[in-house]
């Protein structure tokens, strides 16, 4: 019998979530005063608070599991300047040239979008807010780790990038979550759903065809 289809599926499986799985654990002291001194050399923080105390507190809460970062975002009504060339061009192509340079290195350290959505109406049931902004869309970005999160913020190649997103992007904010209802199916199940049917699809046909001969 075509078993080795199985195998192969399996090593599959295993490779995906060898890299999609946080398989270190939580972040070691070390590793926190480590990050934290290089997010201090490289400046991180262009909001109008110290983001640093607050990234730290959460490294130092580290369970070790995957989470999934929310961001609200209002973009430019109006056509912006090129960070690079002062060229006046649409939000939405400055925009990507942040995220042209930030999505690779998500995806190579196991995270992704989750889910995005743009603005199609007012605010509704709004209350205890002096001034809401006209917010434009919002993000579900998963992260495999803290540790991820981390290195991203302190990775030099985005130095330049994000210039183009504060550049399109006035107004935003966004806070660490854990789904406590989520309807839909993540990486996790379906890519290991995908390597099952395919390597049920494939043994079929090597049934079918030894049959033929």
């Amino acid at each position: 019998m075509n078993f080795w289809v199985w195998g192969v599926a399996l090593l599959g499986y295993a490779a995906f979530l060898a890299w999609y799985v946080n398989w270190r654990g939580p972040l070691s002291k070390a590793e926190i005063e480590t990050l934290v001194t290089q997010m201090r050399a490289s400046n991180v923080g262009h909001g109008d608070q110290d983001e640093i105390p607050v990234i730290r507190r959460f490294l130092e809460e580290d369970d070790g599991r995957e989470f999934f970062m929310l961001n609200v975002i209002r973009l430019s009504e109006n056509d912006v300047a090129d960070p690079d060339t002062g060229e006046m061009r649409p939000v939405r192509q400055v925009m990507a040239g942040y995220t042209r340079m930030f999505m690779p290195a998500l995806f190579a350290r196991g995270g992704h979008p989750a889910l995005a959505a743009r603005r199609i109406g007012g605010m509704v049931d709004t209350w205890g807010l002096k001034e809401v902004p006209e917010w434009s869309m919002m993000g579900y970005i998963r992260y495999r780790s803290r540790r991820d999160l981390a290195h991203l913020v302190c990775n030099p190649r985005f130095s330049g990038a994000h210039a183009f997103k504060f550049a399109a992007m006035p107004q935003t904010f966004n806070f660490p979550t854990r789904p406590m209802i989520m309807t839909l199916a993540g990486p996790g199940i379906w890519v290991g759903l995908s390597f099952g049917l395919a390597a049920a699809i494939a043994q079929i046909a090597l049934l079918l065809s030894a049959a033929a001969h």
